[in-house]
């Protein structure tokens, strides 16, 4: 008979292996001809992907519409109706084989997709007055879009899609607060299937151009095996500190979350190896699991890649993706060193060691069975920083640098031995294959919340948006504080049911404007860009907000801990990020907006690293000792200082505001002799 924690911990791996499938879009075990079926159409998406970067020229709207048409094949070929069987349905629900129905989902969803491309010039020539195939293909590919957005995130975008489609129609009917004009179902469907503004908006824009480059570059990167590679350098570096694997997986965590985008993939190919090694040196299993979610969380923050909402932004804000990777820099590099420093403080608490030198990776030997992996992350950030390329071309480059390092080093493992170039080139074929086919079928849910979440930006772009203003404007009172408490709840709130980018999409078309806007009405100039980043992070915090949080849930199921108490204990250590985009939005020094010299910015992010950690000591209740419950208005003190100098400058009538900086420190300088002292008579009175 199964032990109740034998059987805990086979329901943890089904958990685990449920979150994983997914999150790849694999849930079907395929056999037969199906197996290699949808590996060929994702390796013929990616494909195309890399041909519009390179050689093939096609306009906008074609390749959005392909790049929709490929989403919804894989989508349905991969996920069934149901993901639980159903008593009387269930061929709604198969899992070993596709069933019919599933394939005509598919064939429709390819043909309504491309239905605009095929027949964009007649719908451009109607102007707003479709035809009967125009009604009917929109009608099919709506109800098709909302149900592969139910299948691959769930019902919540899908919901509210729906909600705001209704609200768009009834308007009228609504009380005088809430009263819209309305549209008719003519002019919504021209708006969102036929035209470049809803469906086909820019995010899917984005979604083709831009955002699968990145996400295929980190596949092939992960199949090719550098996701072990940045574990390990990690441990070489940090494991032999207090508390050594916890630092390991910070840093781990921020090297994959710069190619993966992806929380739950980062936990999953990071915290296999760091949450283990955690435990092993003394880490509770929840504390484990925390941390590893709160650094997988916040390597959708880490530059230059960062997550795919990001490259949204700068399509929104209408700036290079470059202005986006220097606006993030500071914030996300401060929140990763407080992350850091949260793990020495747990380390402390639970007088923790590192791991030792024979239990740690040999350093020379991870460089030399790894450095090739630097080749195109260093070929994409010379392109991007200094050529100042654009991102798709960048990113296609890198992938072009990656494909000769996998193939060269096959060759270079497999010399000597006979018929060694035709074996290493198989290899490498593999290598590179299986990285093209789990590219594409990453990319599905992000092309598929892009699309969906492009309705909610079309209804809100046919006059909705200005009302909505009014309502948030009424509802905060015209205060700029209340209102971003406001859009940080909300945005949590509907992240918990979303990913990154379709919250981010929905709650920057919503508020970001707004922000600006209602800050202009209050004399306090909030750049664009901090608002959009505004909501971006909070966007990202939802990923381990309880209840729903699925990032904690997969590093729960490696833990073996409770998921509900890891993403408590998650979310407390993230509180460290979430105060940062309220800073900077008082104080515009922290996304280096206006900054141009680097010795300056240096010292901002030299600042705001120490502003993150005395918050962090501030909310964990420790410094270099258990902090008595005055010391947290002396480091929340500090924290203010660093974020926000020009408050005590005009308190101090200081000629230049950066004069406040050495006040801070030597407050929090003589806050350590304070501890100092109390940790040495703690130490004698033992």
């Amino acid at each position: 008979m199964t032990k109740p924690e034998e059987k805990s911990e086979q329901e943890q791996n089904v958990a685990l292996q449920e979150i994983i499938a997914e999150e790849s879009g694999e849930i079907r075990t395929l056999h037969g001809f199906e197996r290699h079926l949808v590996p060929i159409i994702a390796v013929a998406w990616s494909l195309f992907q890399l041909s519009i970067s390179s050689w093939l020229l096609l306009d906008s709207i074609a390749i959005r519409a392909i790049h929709l048409a490929f989403a919804l094949v894989l989508l349905f070929l991969n996920i069934p109706f149901f993901k639980k069987p159903k008593p009387f349905f269930k061929f709604l629900s198969a899992r070993d084989h596709i069933s019919w129905n599933d394939y005509l989902c598919a064939a429709l969803g390819a043909i309504s997709a491309l239905y605009l491309y095929f027949e964009w010039e007649g719908i451009a020539n109607r102007s707003g007055m479709p035809t009967t195939t125009d009604v009917v293909f929109g009608v099919i590919l709506l109800v098709l879009l909302l149900d592969a957005a139910r299948r691959a995130l769930g019902p919540a975008l899908s919901i509210i899609a729906i909600v705001f489609s209704l609200y768009a129609y009834f308007g009228p009917y609504m009380p005088d607060i809430l009263a819209f004009r309305g549209v008719s179902v003519t002019r919504y469907l021209s708006q969102i299937t036929l035209s470049g503004e809803g469906i086909y908006g820019i995010p899917l824009d984005v979604s083709a151009r831009v955002v699968f480059l990145y996400v295929l570059l980190g596949g092939i990167l992960e199949k090719a095996g550098a996701g072990k590679f940045f574990i390990d350098l990690a441990l070489c570096f940090l494991g032999r500190f207090k508390g050594g694997p916890a630092k390991a997986a910070v840093l781990a965590s921020g090297f994959t979350g710069m190619v993966s985008g992806s929380s739950i993939a980062n936990i999953v190919t990071t915290g296999t190896f760091t949450i283990p090694l955690m435990k092993k040196v003394g880490y509770p299993a929840t504390k484990a699991a925390a941390i590893e979610v709160a650094a997988s969380t916040d390597g959708q923050l880490a530059p230059p890649i960062m997550g795919a909402a990001a490259f949204i932004i700068a399509e929104y804000v209408n700036v290079p993706y470059v202005a986006v990777v220097k606006a993030a820099a500071i914030p996300a590099f401060a929140s990763y060193v407080a992350l850091l420093y949260i793990t020495h403080i747990e380390a402390s608490k639970l007088g923790l060691r590192g791991l030792r030198k024979d239990e740690l990776p040999i350093l020379m030997q991870t460089l030399m069975e790894g450095l090739h992996f630097l080749i195109p992350i260093g070929a994409l950030l010379y392109e991007l920083i200094y050529l100042r390329h654009s991102p798709d071309k960048s990113a296609f480059n890198a992938i072009l640098w990656l494909v000769l390092v996998v193939v060269a080093k096959d060759i270079f493992d497999g010399r000597g031995s006979a018929g060694f170039i035709g074996k290493s080139l198989k290899k490498s074929i593999t290598t590179i294959y299986d990285g093209l086919a789990s590219g594409a079928k990453n990319m599905v849910t992000v092309a598929v919340a892009c699309a969906a979440a492009g309705i909610i930006v079309g209804v809100v772009n046919m006059g909705i948006g200005g009302m909505i203003t009014q309502i948030v404007e009424q509802l905060s009172g015209g205060n700029i504080y209340l209102m971003l408490l406001i859009t940080a709840i909300a945005s949590l709130l509907i992240g918990m049911g979303l990913p990154t980018t379709a919250t981010y999409i929905v709650m920057a078309s919503l508020t970001a404007p707004i922000i600006v806007q209602v800050g202009g009405l209050n004399n306090f100039i909030v750049p664009l860009m901090a608002a959009h980043l505004f909501c971006f992070y909070f966007g990202i915090l939802a990923d381990d907000t309880p209840p729903v949080g699925l990032a904690s849930y997969a590093a729960a199921a490696l833990a073996r801990s409770d998921p509900i108490k890891t993403g408590i204990q998650g979310f407390m250590y993230d509180i460290r990020t979430s105060i940062l985009p309220f800073m900077f939005i008082f104080n515009s020094d922290l996304i280096l907006h206006n900054i141009n010299s680097w010795p300056l910015g240096i010292l901002i992010f030299v600042m705001a690293c120490v502003g993150t950690c005395a918050f962090a000591s501030a909310t964990q209740g420790w410094f270099l000792m258990k902090n008595k419950w005055y010391d947290l208005f002396i480091l929340l003190g500090v924290s203010l200082i660093m974020f926000r100098p020009e408050l005590l400058a005009n308190l101090l009538s200081l000629s230049n505001k950066y004069l406040a900086y050495p006040i801070g420190l030597a407050i929090l300088g003589a806050f350590y002799l304070l501890q100092k002292m109390r940790l040495s008579r703690s130490t004698a009175a033992a």
